[in-house]
């Protein structure tokens, strides 16, 4: 088993899964419970779900469905998306989910992500961050699905997000969310420098070769992707699908 975690990020809409570009235009790429049966098959080191309606629409998680998940899956899973508070952590939890992402919280109710912290570990509670580049180069945070800026530095929120005890950190580049045109090597770099704890990369990894650059040159811990797991091929078929596991043990430590 690679050290490095090679994972898929699906996105939940309503009961099935999706697929954005620049987190817009949604494309419906399949049933996640078929997705997870696939997975199952692959062994894939670990599942992120998040759902992208949730927050943007004001409603707790569909608690439903992620029970049907659960009771499919066989690897590590992570959920983030509507979660407000810890009654809703600690049923995620009760679930079978190992982790839960929390991206709004981090803004707007920090006590939220040390509660969840203090209870469950460092090592169950992943902080988002989404990030878009602005024409001079200089990063700007997101939530509510890039809806919503955020004022303040990135620098400054990482450090916060650190502060309030994340295990690791999962940061979202908009920009290159469903182009497979390749990792912001910059932004891992300037994110893995700038805390002490393990950080996911994710958005535009087109290949394993993406893999190699965002641990190599961006300094990450993992790599996360979605398209590159879900379509195939020049027209984007839809297809669910993972990398040879003797080819990540080759270019992945």
């Amino acid at each position: 088993m690679n050290k490095t975690r090679v994972i898929p990020v699906l996105l939940l809409r309503n009961k099935g899964l999706v697929k954005t570009v620049k987190f817009k235009d949604p494309k419906y790429v399949g049933d996640p419970i078929n997705s997870v049966r696939i997975f199952n098959e692959k062994e894939v080191d670990e599942l992120v779900f998040l759902d992208i309606t949730a927050t943007p629409e004001g409603r707790e998680p569909n608690f439903d469905m992620l029970q049907d998940i659960a009771g499919e899956a066989f690897m590590p899973m992570a959920y983030g998306g509507g979660l407000t508070s810890i009654e809703q952590v600690r049923r995620v939890f009760s679930l079978g989910f190992e982790k839960v992402v929390l991206n709004t919280a981090g803004y707007t109710n920090p006590s939220l992500i040390s509660e969840a912290v203090s209870i469950y570990g460092a090592q169950s509670v992943v902080g988002c961050v989404d990030v878009r580049r602005t024409l001079l180069g200089r990063y700007e945070l997101y939530i509510h699905s890039g809806a919503k800026r955020c004022p303040g530095s990135l620098g400054r929120h990482l450090a916060e997000l650190e502060r309030l005890g994340v295990g690791e950190i999962l940061v979202n580049s908009i920009d290159r969310d469903g182009t497979q045109a390749g990792y912001d090597l910059k932004l891992l770099r300037e994110v893995s420098h700038a805390v002490s704890v393990p950080v996911i990369a994710c958005g535009g990894a087109s290949s394993i070769d993406d893999f190699v650059a965002a641990v190599h040159e961006g300094g990450v811990s993992a790599v996360a992707a979605g398209s590159l797991f879900v379509f195939m091929g020049p027209h984007r078929a839809v297809l669910i699908n993972y990398p040879d596991r003797k080819l990540l043990t080759q270019k992945l430590p």
